[in-house]
């Protein structure tokens, strides 16, 4: 069983590799522009593990930013995570001693390929989730020390790199809306951040925006509880 764990949560989590490699190499190159060497990339990676957040540390870091900033900053960016994160709280509660871990390792891309609660047959689902969130982890690691390793070696220009990030979200979204045949939570998603943006502008519209994402599915899916 615990071979057959192995190889699904793998292969649950090539299409993540290709991108984290990808990015991580991207965050990597950044952090030895800025003059950071690999043991920097490397440990925010490990312990950090925040891909948006990462790329703006690196502007943080260099401008001497302070302690207070940092906190606000880090909570604005990775705000969405205490949202969306409600949802894979029944499917966490019994993980045991994998459930620090898979807490800490809930990212976008990792939350996409859980939060259908499909687990292949024949595997244990804790450590197959285990498994796919420490498989995309170990990608997001290794992009970081081979972008800072690479960057040390040759030449980049790093304009315009932070958009990868964006390029990242774009793809997750459409995979997910081809994927599902319920379009409704995406229009939502879509919508409200769109109304939020104009509302709020492009600095505050973050945690309203997840505010009222959350308070109008949480709507929908009573009604559709309460549906005969």
């Amino acid at each position: 069983m615990k071979k057959r764990t192995v190889q699904q949560a793998f292969l649950k989590s090539v299409p993540v590799m290709a991108g984290y490699l990808v990015l991580g190499t991207g965050f990597g190159i950044l952090m030895r522009n800025a003059g950071y060497g690999v043991l920097w990339a490397a440990s925010m990676s490990l312990l950090i593990y925040a891909g948006s957040m990462q790329y703006v540390g690196v502007g943080l870091l260099t401008g001497g930013a302070s302690v207070l900033t940092v906190i606000l900053t880090t909570v604005m960016v990775n705000a969405r995570h205490l949202f969306y994160s409600i949802s894979m709280l029944g499917r966490y509660r019994d993980a045991g001693k994998y459930k620090p871990y898979m807490i800490f390792a809930l990212t976008d891309e990792t939350y996409s390929l859980l939060c259908d609660g499909e687990v292949p047959e024949g595997v244990d689902a804790n450590l197959y989730r285990f498994l796919v969130s420490l498989f995309n982890h170990s990608y997001w690691v290794a992009g970081g020390i081979l972008g800072n390793l690479l960057g040390a070696v040759l030449p980049f220009s790093t304009a315009g790199i932070e958009f990868s990030m964006t390029a990242l979200f774009i793809a997750s979204f459409t995979e997910q809306w081809l994927s599902s045949g319920d379009h409704l939570p995406a229009l939502t998603g879509l919508l409200s951040t769109l109304l939020c943006l104009l509302v709020f502008g492009k600095e505050s519209f973050l945690i309203p925006a997840m505010l009222l994402i959350t308070g109008i599915l949480t709507l929908l899916r009573r009604r559709e509880e309460a549906a005969p």
